[in-house]
């Protein structure tokens, strides 16, 4: 059963019950309103324990009591590794540097933490379909009569929530409506149509993508798995911060760097991690890192109080925080400040360098977008806010078999040689 007790927007910190307040808060709207999900957290403490953690399955679903469902499927959501990675540590100027490698979730990103909660959530949703589409078949979990109903859920993404959400939807058997910008990397949009969604691919920007699907939710009644304006989904992120408390729980990192684009994913893994201590699992605080592309940084401006001059913005190769408009700005400012931590902006160039030098020299496979964390290391360190002795743990959001184009642009090109022993000798000994 859920323990959710009040949404709560974090502009005029209005309370709403659960069934008040669909998306956003009704008094400030869409783009003000973002509601927080707040929980009874004495309910929590009696079932959620370092003890009880210990029985149960390796997966985000772990933390039930501090998700906004009333049953939990079995999907293999979360839990990714955390790999040191020494050699990298030295490369970019600290103590010693950790990666907890997104990478391995179902749809190869950390989006997938959001949308199995959004998908799990539309389930109990009686929204629209697409036309001529028959009724959906029920979740296939360990109890599928659990979640049933017809419904269509749908988002816009720069990639990687478009791919998470379709691949979900596919386990559940819903219905998935995708709109991307023209931007989208082909891999990721090749994982959208083989899930099974109908991806509408926007001659424009992701901000009209993002306009127009909000648009389609409103008008055939789709559940909107928009992470900007759908509260739940941040629980699902917030995931992540509650895995790193876990798994660095006698070990804990000075700082947790994250890549921003939308701001949701810094906002929800630093939930995660005010929640693990609001609840006396864990009694230290990293500070956190925002790490935004230097031609799109419009969160980072924010919390440096900086007007957001919305023609300075570019365009930066990282598709997946190529987002000039973000959609959960405060969320991000305020998680940030509330662990005394900063923002850096990193160049496309820097962002590429990382791609290389996290495969070379700590074997994880970024897309631009995850090593641009790896990037905001090093730049923070060269400018001292990150200190020389400093424990740092890196999310790498992504992985780099989502934009293949970038990442031989990165590690450059093989050597063509014709089958024959004396071009390999050449070669070495030349």
């Amino acid at each position: 059963m859920s323990l959710v007790t009040e949404l709560v927007c974090v502009s005029c910190n209005r309370s709403y019950l659960p069934d008040q307040a669909a998306y956003t808060c009704p008094a400030c709207g869409g783009k003000d309103g973002i509601l927080d999900v707040r929980y009874d957290l004495s309910a929590v403490n009696r079932t959620l324990s370092w003890d009880s953690l210990h029985g149960r399955s390796q997966s985000h679903w772990r933390y039930r009591e501090l998700l906004p469902l009333d049953e939990v499927p079995d999907w293999p959501v979360g839990w990714t590794p955390i790999v040191p990675a020494p050699r990298l540590a030295a490369e970019v100027g600290v103590g010693s540097l950790r990666l907890k490698d997104e990478g391995r979730n179902p749809t190869a990103s950390f989006k997938d933490r959001a949308s199995s909660v959004a998908v799990v959530k539309a389930c109990g949703e009686r929204v629209g379909t697409l036309p001529g589409e028959a009724p959906s078949r029920p979740l296939r979990q360990k109890a599928p009569d659990t979640f049933s109903g017809t419904t269509t859920i749908a988002c816009a993404s720069t990639g990687n929530a478009a791919s998470s959400l379709a691949g979900h939807a596919a386990m559940a058997g819903l219905g998935a409506v995708i709109f991307v910008p023209n931007s989208a990397p082909e891999p990721k949009i090749a994982q959208l149509l083989v899930y099974g969604a109908t991806v509408f691919r926007v001659h424009g920007t992701y901000a009209q993508a993002y306009d127009l699907c909000m648009s389609a939710c409103e008008a055939f009644g789709w559940y909107n798995r928009n992470c900007a304006i759908n509260p739940y989904l941040v629980e699902g992120k917030k995931t992540g911060g509650m895995e790193i408390a876990e798994q660095c729980r006698e070990h804990p990192p000075d700082w947790v760097v994250v890549s921003v684009g939308d701001g949701c994913t810094i906002a929800g893994v630093g939930k995660g991690l005010r929640q693990m201590r609001e609840l006396g699992l864990i009694d230290w605080q990293p500070r956190l890192l925002g790490v935004q592309a230097a031609s799109v940084d419009p969160v980072a401006r924010a919390f440096h109080g900086e007007p957001a001059d919305q023609d300075r913005f570019k365009h930066t190769l990282a598709d997946s925080i190529d987002v000039p408009v973000p959609r959960n700005l405060r969320k991000a400012v305020l998680a940030v400040r509330e662990s005394d931590g900063a923002f850096v902006e990193v160049s496309d160039q820097a962002i590429l360098a990382a791609v290389r030098q996290t495969g070379r020299l700590a074997g994880v496979f970024a897309e631009p977008a995850a090593a641009a964390a790896v990037a905001g290391v090093h730049a923070a360190a060269r400018r001292g806010i990150i200190a020389e002795d400093a424990s740092v743990l890196a999310v790498i959001t992504g992985s780099g078999l989502k934009d293949v184009h970038s990442a031989m642009e990165a590690a450059g090109r093989p050597i063509d040689i014709a089958p024959d022993l004396n071009a390999v000798r050449q070669v070495v000994e030349g």
